[in-house]
């Protein structure tokens, strides 16, 4: 769990950054990002059923 908010809060920095010297973001469009975190959360449920099912 550090991990991923120390990465939270190093995008947001860098976002910051990007916006005060007037960069695009470099970053997919959000329904790109909801995708991405879908296929993350597929990944984990799978692994936890093998893991629960015992496989």
């Amino acid at each position: 769990m550090k991990e991923v908010l120390i990465s939270l809060l190093a995008g947001w920095i860098i976002g910051v950054i990007f916006a005060w010297i007037k960069l695009p973001i470099p970053a997919p469009p959000p329904l790109g990002l909801v995708g991405a975190a879908g296929l993350t959360l597929g990944g984990f449920c799978y692994s936890w059923s093998n893991q629960a099912l015992g496989k």
